[in-house]
């Protein structure tokens, strides 16, 4: 199970239904409940709330005490009018979108590059409307008969290309990495190689999407790639291994994790992107309490 293989999220008359008014909606316990953390979190939304409208979505996201989330393709259909209603009731919740993925050609294929700039050109304009300051981009796949260099060297160029646009924007790019298992075709599986696109690009709106879950799973060493590259990562994701759940459930020590993201001084967002073993809700509460309490230890 992944995010991809969610269809989109209806809206439309449910975004209107919002749980009370923008004053009385559902409010998290206070920061001081459970500690703030030196970083701030977000959660992926395609990970929790899925049989909801959207707008009851944020209401749970904001009643686990979360004021930022990332999106996946739930607005592809929207009009302006619910744009705006979603914008209104994120609002209303204290909550923005810092993050959004809709991208869907890759940055590695060179047959494909205009394909990918036009799509990021509209993505930009979404991302607008979302008042949302960052775009997820994915490698794609590999292509038959093309070297690995001459793919690694696309995405570098088509990431150049795009760079230039987002900049005008005012909108961050973030690479993602895929690990081989869950994707046996992607191509940039490696955050290691990852991290080297995005030297290569060069441009401070080009950043490193590094997800912990996807890089357990391929490479691992985690820390020591984090210690080396924090320059370049823009947004980390939070899952453990195995099973996609709440840290701290596996193998991957998000402990030591969350220690080193604050002593490296991270000022991006670390996003939530697991399936909550129990309860939604209590499961997002006990992912804020473990980062606060790892990161004041």
């Amino acid at each position: 199970m992944n995010r991809r293989e969610f269809s989109r999220t209806a809206v439309g008359a449910a975004l209107a239904m919002a749980v009370g008014p923008e004053g009385l909606a559902p409010r998290a316990k206070a920061e001081s409940e459970v500690g703030e953390t030196p970083f701030p979190l977000s959660v992926m939304l395609w990970t929790v709330f899925r049989d909801l409208p959207f707008a009851e979505r944020l209401g749970k996201i904001a009643e686990a005490g979360y004021r930022h989330v990332e999106l996946v393709d739930e607005f592809r259909n929207w009009s302006d009018a619910e744009f705006a209603e979603a914008n209104r009731r994120k609002r209303g919740l204290g909550i923005t979108f810092d993050a959004a993925a809709g991208v869907r050609h890759g940055a590695a294929n060179p047959g494909e590059r205009e394909l990918f700039v036009r799509d990021v050109e509209e993505m930009l304009v979404t991302a607008d409307k979302l008042e949302c300051p960052a775009i997820i981009v994915l490698s794609g796949n590999r292509v038959p008969d093309l070297s690995h260099d001459a793919q690694h060297h696309a995405c570098v160029e088509s990431l150049k290309r795009t760079a230039e646009l987002a900049e005008k924007r005012n909108v961050t790019l973030l690479l993602e990495n895929i690990d081989p298992e869950e994707n046996p075709r992607y191509f940039l599986t490696s955050v290691a190689e990852g991290f080297d696109i995005i030297g290569e690009v060069s441009h401070p709106r080009v950043k490193f999407l590094y997800d912990f879950y996807h890089e357990q799973i391929a490479e691992g060493n985690l820390i020591e790639k984090l210690e080396k590259n924090i320059d370049k990562v823009g947004v980390v994701h939070i899952a453990d291994v195995p099973g996609r759940h709440e840290p701290g459930t596996g193998e991957i020590n998000y402990t030591n994790i969350f220690k080193k993201l604050a002593a490296l001084h991270f000022e991006g967002y670390a996003a939530m992107e697991f399936l909550p073993a129990g309860d939604p809700v209590e499961s997002l509460r006990g992912a804020r309490k473990y980062t606060a309490a790892a990161t004041r230890s």
